[in-house]
């Protein structure tokens, strides 16, 4: 993987190149008054798809809630002011 470097005003006037630069896995480093400042890099890969079915079998064998949410976040925060 390449790495480049370019100053603040060089990536303000070339940006949009930079960013297909990066999406193509190339690693730009951003300096700001010579020192480096941002890294600009590709997304990495999106997660794999959640199974649903997995993930029903998975929370049916959780226990319930004995109070609701709304119950039990108003309890938290009025526990907390006092």
């Amino acid at each position: 993987m390449k790495n480049t470097t370019v100053s603040l005003a060089d990536a303000k006037a070339r940006l949009s190149e930079l960013a297909e630069r990066a999406a193509a896995g190339e690693s730009i480093v951003i300096t700001k008054r010579g020192k480096p400042a941002v890294r600009l890099s590709r997304i990495s890969a999106s997660r794999r798809p959640v199974d649903l079915a997995t993930l029903r079998a998975l929370t049916a064998r959780m226990p319930g809630q004995a109070t609701a949410a709304g119950e039990f976040v108003r309890g938290i925060r009025d526990d907390s002011r006092y």
